[in-house]
């Protein structure tokens, strides 16, 4: 190895180090959280000249495969000498892109938001569009569609339209998506057009949903169901308590599964007042130990991930900081988490880019 190798051997090291040691000792942490290290490894190069654009979400299945989605849509530069990767990209553990599928036609315009179920079948979820679609695992085969590309639950049945948060067959720009172990229900976050939970059961029909746009007064009081802005993520924990980001509400709503308020967990760390222009409350996911011990919480207006105590919501750590840099964040927009403990983020527009954070301590 030459020198200059050598340099970039210390400085990954040095690099590894010092996020580990941000990890450990942020403002409020206690002893014995866990921490993280950035992997640079991970991951690996793309095949020949594939380039993906903004990353709009990430999912990990049973395996610990790692699926990206992919919004495509590369930089002006980029096209003259790269070739746009496909909407779903496959990475096994190491990080090597192991397979892709989708076809930008007809796949949820803008991809956003992915989840594997029990059987890892991949769902994904489109902001600009409005429809969830379900796909074998190998991408393959499209077995199911809820809602009709391009025809939105609006006052015009445009994108354009005024929302109107009713439709049993209608989506308006769905965010993310959460089944039900037990009976395959399907919990859509509806979204960035709706302000709604919608509910179908396992073959796409209605069941029931919950939600609408709050008033800056009702955001500040926490009231239950009364959503700002987005309604960014949805996921199901093991006692079956549906946990939604109020993305701009600054808060994660938790509900049973009829749709009835329990609490609120506050992500409080932005630099405005409740609503927030941002938002704290972009993406959730549960560490994998029976117990789902952990919260981890995307935060895209601080670009930091909030480590979580499940059974209370009340902070452990957190890491990151906004910035280019490895370990650093650009819109620090989805995460998930494998059967390890480590962290995946994918950040979007200017971001652009996937990376993996090791678990080292817990």
């Amino acid at each position: 190895m030459g020198n200059a190798g050598t340099r970039l051997t210390k400085w990954w090291i040095f690099a590894a180090l010092g996020l580990a040691l941000g990890a450990c000792s942020p403002a409020g942490a206690q002893m014995g959280a866990p921490t993280y290290e950035v992997d640079a490894t991970w991951p690996k190069p793309l095949p020949g000249n594939l380039v993906t654009g903004r990353a709009g979400g990430i999912c990990v299945d049973a395996q610990d495969h790692v699926f990206e989605v992919n919004r495509g849509d590369l930089q002006d530069k980029e096209k003259l000498v790269a070739t746009p990767a496909a909407p779903v990209l496959e990475y096994d553990p190491a990080g090597n892109m192991v397979n892709s599928f989708g076809d930008f036609k007809t796949a949820p315009a803008s991809p956003h938001g992915c989840i594997l179920d029990k059987d890892n079948n991949v769902y994904i979820a489109g902001n600009d569009d409005a429809i969830v679609q379900k796909y074998t695992h190998d991408g393959s085969k499209l077995l199911m569609t809820i809602g009709t590309k391009g025809l939105f639950d609006s006052s015009t049945g445009l994108i354009t339209g005024i929302a109107m948060n009713q439709s049993h067959t209608l989506l308006n720009k769905p965010a993310d998506i959460a089944i039900d172990p037990g009976n395959g229900d399907i919990y859509i976050a509806d979204g960035y057009g709706d302000h709604r939970i919608v509910v179908f059961d396992k073959d796409g029909k209605f069941l029931r949903q919950w939600g609408r746009q709050g008033t800056n007064a009702e955001a500040a009081a926490g009231d239950g169901g009364a959503f700002m802005g987005v309604v960014h993520c949805v996921v199901m924990d093991n006692n079956g308590l549906v946990y939604v980001c109020d993305r701009q509400g600054n808060r994660i709503q938790v509900f049973d599964k009829m749709g009835k308020f329990q609490k609120n967990i506050w992500i409080k760390s932005g630099h405005e007042e409740t609503p927030d222009s941002w938002g704290t409350a972009w993406w959730l996911r549960f560490s994998r130990d029976p117990q789902q011990k952990y919260m981890i919480v995307a935060d895209g207006r601080n670009e930091l991930v909030h480590i979580l105590d499940h059974a209370t919501g009340n902070e452990i750590t957190k890491f990151g900081r906004p910035g280019h840099q490895i370990g650093e964040f650009t819109h620090c927009h989805t995460l998930d988490v494998d059967s390890k403990g480590n962290i995946y983020i994918a950040e979007t527009d200017i971001g652009r880019r996937v990376q993996k954070f090791k678990l080292v301590s817990k």
